[in-house]
């Protein structure tokens, strides 16, 4: 179980693993999370890492929110191919930035999940009517004998699940 030093926590979120010959093999696993106070509100994507799904190191928050709202619930992965031509095995980090309305943003890290930079286009799926719209969950899909891959964004939205693709992780069509 894990458990934050300080704060409120909430869903968990953006979980993958890294390797490299410097750290081996690290599980980053980010949360709902305010820093501040014992209570909800204020969110933030707080940030742990393990090597044994046991024993935590606390890393400072990998986001915070900003002018398009608190940093709600999402999923990351890691872009193995480089498809968005950030370079190879750069995370991507989509997650709802719930101001006035609920919007889908992105977040990448270039250092095996340690930083993160805000995708300078955000929101990368835009919401003007939606009451719920959020929680993106990213999978990728490669079906047997082909060379490309899609992306697939499913999204909590009121009463139903949505469904998005993209073949570079950066552009999404319904």
């Amino acid at each position: 179980h894990f458990t934050p030093e300080f704060g409120w926590m909430n869903d968990p979120n953006g979980m993958f693993v890294t390797s490299n010959d410097k750290t081996g093999q690290l599980y980053h696993f980010h949360y709902q999370y305010n820093p501040y106070a014992a209570v909800w509100g204020n969110m933030h994507w707080g940030h742990a890492i393990t090597k044994d799904l046991i024993h935590w190191e606390y890393l400072p928050f990998s986001l915070s929110p900003d002018d398009l709202g608190q940093i709600f619930s999402g999923s990351s992965i890691v872009d193995e191919e480089n498809v968005a031509g950030y370079g190879k095995n750069t995370v991507f980090s989509y997650y709802t930035s719930a101001g006035s309305h609920q919007q889908q943003s992105l977040a990448y890290s270039q250092d095996n999940g340690f930083t993160f930079t805000k995708f300078d286009k955000n929101p990368i799926v835009p919401n003007t009517d939606k009451p719920d719209f959020r929680d993106p969950k990213v999978i990728k899909i490669k079906k047997n004998g082909e060379t490309k891959s899609i992306y697939v964004m499913c999204l909590a939205v009121g009463n139903h699940i949505e469904f998005y693709s993209s073949t570079n992780l950066l552009s999404w069509t319904y």
